[in-house]
């Protein structure tokens, strides 16, 4: 039986293109050539904040996000960067009586922006507010606290293969990879995918009847 899901945030509930495209813009790189070097990252299973040191060595992924907020031009989270088929999934989710959460690797900021959007969710948070990132052990320890059920009962929704399915499985929640962004497609058709994954789903509109029959 599933009584909660919770989602992951950046490809899963946001597109992630918008955001990218700013960074490109900072550091006065082509938002193609940008887009190039994260894809070559994503395909060798590292960090995408590696990006950064390709085109400025010693990157400091903090201090230039503090910068640029004091420009004036900071991360943004708007209507239009939620993906179709979000708001009709998680008020699905909650029509079922399932609790719908909402925890991923994103700054405080990012937690203030997405309760401005006033998502069918019953709670919201961010690495960037517990001090604590996938897909370290820890995250997952407070994804069980803030969702009712046991782990068993906690379905974890995301795109990454190591941050989202790996992770959650580890921590005994039932992961969920949904094929979208390039992570998602990169690794759908993994091995550990394969293994691990309770499911993988290309709409987060397939989820309210897969959850159902758990119930």
């Amino acid at each position: 039986m599933i009584r909660s899901v919770v989602f992951d945030v950046g490809e899963t509930l946001l597109d992630d293109t918008s955001e990218w495209g700013r960074w490109a813009d900072w550091i006065g790189v082509p938002r193609h050539t940008f887009s190039a070097v994260l894809g070559a990252v994503t395909a060798s299973g590292r960090d995408n904040a590696e990006t950064f040191q390709y085109f400025r060595p010693g990157f400091d992924l903090s201090q230039e996000r503090r910068r640029r907020e004091l420009a004036g031009a900071g991360e943004q989270i708007d209507e239009h960067d939620l993906y179709p088929d979000v708001r009709p999934a998680l008020t699905a989710l909650r029509a079922a009586g399932v609790w719908v959460g909402i925890a991923g690797n994103q700054t405080a900021r990012a937690a203030g922006l997405l309760r401005t959007l006033e998502l069918p969710a019953d709670a919201i948070a961010t690495s960037g507010e517990w001090g604590v990132a996938k897909p370290d052990p820890g995250f997952f320890a407070r994804v069980c606290e803030m969702a009712p059920g046991s782990p068993q009962e906690i379905a974890y929704v995301g795109d990454h293969r190591d941050n989202d399915i790996v992770a959650a499985h580890g921590a005994g929640l039932r992961p969920v990879l949904i094929r979208r962004g390039p992570w998602g497609h990169l690794w759908a058709d993994d091995p550990l995918i394969e293994e691990l994954a309770d499911l993988v789903i290309d709409s987060l509109t397939e989820l309210p009847a897969l959850v159902a029959c758990t119930r």
